[in-house]
């Protein structure tokens, strides 16, 4: 794997020290810089090229939620902090993970563990964009649909449904797994839970999107972005 350039932002001296000696115990990662806090951060953002942030969320001033929601889509985030109440907040920025304080080595590796496979299948499904189909499995087979088929795909759980047409395909997959796989020219994220193809769109508000007789929820972090992409 290419060269991870990562980032450390924490108002905690001890949290940031600790968090250096982690990562300088896995050779892909490369420790551009160690901020205390956002405004450093985004100064550093501007100069160089950061593939993931080791993100606290309480900070004084501008908190790494603040921070996260104003990042780049290619800049992924791990949350690190002591509050467990944040959780929910930080997975609906679809952060790569969660940890909280203290973090252990062990932690910390799932982590990484973790953002290589995101990685590994997003740079794979950039890989295959040219292709009009993708791979799901579903009722013990390996079926090949149409991505110009699939109306919306719902996320459930651990499971997806993919709403086709006429069909309503169940798979166990990840909605960011199945993201990664399609072209993001057509498809349109707009909920955490909700991912759409935009020529299946018959109408649209600031607050849904309409399909067919189907009203599907805009969240507020994908807010922006569906109106910058439908506008």
């Amino acid at each position: 794997m290419k060269e991870i350039n990562c980032l450390i932002v924490d108002d905690e001296a001890t949290a940031r020290e600790i968090l250096t000696t982690y990562v300088s115990h896995v050779t892909e990662l490369n420790l551009v810089a160690s901020c205390s806090n956002a405004q450093q951060a985004f100064e550093v953002l501007e100069k160089e090229r950061i593939d993931l942030i080791f993100l606290d969320i309480k900070m004084p001033g501008i908190s790494g939620i603040t921070l996260a929601k104003a990042l780049k889509d290619e800049v992924k985030v791990i949350f690190t902090t002591a509050y467990r109440d944040y959780a929910v907040e930080g997975f609906d920025l679809q952060a790569v993970d969660y940890l909280l304080k203290p973090i252990s080595p062990e932690r910390f590796h799932q982590a990484i563990h973790k953002f290589k496979t995101e990685s590994s299948a997003q740079s794979q499904g950039q890989d295959d964009a040219d292709k009009d189909f993708i791979m799901v499995r579903a009722d013990r087979k390996v079926m090949r649909l149409k991505w110009n088929e699939i109306q919306y795909i719902e996320s459930f759980g651990d499971y997806l449904k993919i709403h086709l047409e006429n069909q309503i395909i169940v798979t166990r997959e990840t909605i960011s797994s199945i993201e990664a796989n399609l072209p993001e020219e057509h498809f349109l994220r707009i909920h955490r839970s909700f991912l759409v193809f935009k020529q299946a769109i018959t109408a649209f508000t600031k607050e849904k999107v309409e399909l067919g007789t189907a009203q599907l929820p805009i969240s507020r972090t994908y807010k922006a972005k569906v109106s910058e992409s439908l506008s």
